[in-house]
Order: C-alpha cells, then sequence, then structure tokens
C-alpha cells in the first residue's frame, strides 16, 4: 500500500453554516409570538427558529441578518434559508432574500490506518501543532484553503473549511502526509 493509490475516502459533512439578508427590519416580538418552532432571546436580541425539513436552525436578528447551521450541503443551507425567508414573508415582513453565503463547513473523514501523531507534528512543523496535555489532537492549517484539520491518532480527521470543495481537497492534500506516519500493523 502506498500515498499514491487511489483510496476511496468517505468525507462526511456534518455541518454546514450559512449567512443571508432580509433586506428589512425585523420585529423579533412578532416572529416570536406568532412564528413556529421559536425561542425569543431578548437578553441577547436574536430569535432561533427550527426548520425541521430540511433541519436547520436559524438565528434571526432585528437588522434582518440570518444565520443557519445544522445543514448537511451547501444545497441544503441554500433550501433550509428559502424556507426560512418564506416563513418569514408569511408572517408579514417584506422580505428579499439577498447575499446569501456559505461561510463554514464542518467534515469528518476516517483514514483506514492509525497515525502516529508526534511524528506527523515534526516532519510538519510550520503548519502543524501538537500540545497533547491540551488537546488529543493535532491541529494542522491549510493558510490558501482557509482550511483548518483536527488529525486524531485513531485516523479520524475533522476538517473546518469555507466551503465543501476546499474541505474535500484539503483531506486530498493531507493525505500523503498522514500516510507517511501511519502506525505499522503487527
Amino acid at each position: 500500500m502506498d500515498a499514491d493509490s487511489d483510496v476511496a475516502l468517505d468525507i462526511l459533512i456534518t455541518n454546514v453554516v450559512c449567512v443571508f439578508r432580509t433586506r428589512c427590519h425585523l420585529n423579533l416580538r412578532k416572529i416570536a409570538l406568532e412564528g413556529a418552532n421559536v425561542i425569543y432571546k431578548r437578553d441577547v436580541g436574536k430569535v432561533l427558529m427550527k426548520l425541521r425539513k430540511p433541519r436547520i436552525t436559524a438565528t434571526i436578528w432585528s437588522s434582518g441578518k440570518v444565520i443557519c447551521t445544522g445543514a448537511t450541503s451547501e444545497e441544503e443551507a441554500k433550501f433550509g434559508a428559502r424556507r426560512l425567508a418564506r416563513t418569514l414573508q408569511k408572517l408579514g415582513f417584506q422580505v428579499i432574500f439577498t447575499d446569501f453565503k456559505v461561510v463554514n463547513v464542518l467534515a469528518v473523514c476516517n483514514m483506514p490506518f492509525e497515525i502516529r501523531l508526534p511524528e506527523f507534528t515534526k516532519s510538519n512543523r510550520p503548519h502543524a501543532s501538537y500540545e497533547p496535555e491540551l488537546h488529543p489532537a493535532v491541529c494542522y492549517r491549510i493558510k490558501p484553503l482557509r482550511a483548518t484539520l483536527q488529525i486524531f491518532s485513531t485516523g479520524s480527521i475533522t476538517v473546518t473549511g469555507p466551503n465543501v470543495k476546499a474541505v474535500a481537497s484539503a483531506v486530498e492534500q493531507i493525505y500523503p502526509f498522514v500516510f507517511e506516519s501511519r502506525k505499522e500493523i503487527l
């Protein structure tokens, strides 16, 4: 088995965070009283609204800014954001769906082998940092992709990036490095 051979790695997207604007002022009290599946946080000045399909949670501010979390793909995030905008329209607001942007994608990938973390950190020093007293994983940053990878000794890798494409290319880039530091099976 070598690093160049094609190995199919399953990248499981666990969370997609997106932002959009409504281009109108939102009365949070009205949303809290008339909306469904709503939590009003008056002290913070926001409303949390949950949708069941797709399963997302939205944070709504009176300025019209909305952040949606919990989707499992970029398409699902956009669909959920549009559904949320439609829900706000039905409550009587003049909502215009604008400035939609996926801001963060969280994914998990399992390598078919375990990884020697101290060896991996030494060979990738400027990009990798490992503090076993603070956290059980190596933090590896890929600046051009704006991606951060948490690499665990079990072979599990948690990837955070600005979009799905960046997450996939981050896993492709890290595979040869973790392959060099894999634990040999006896």
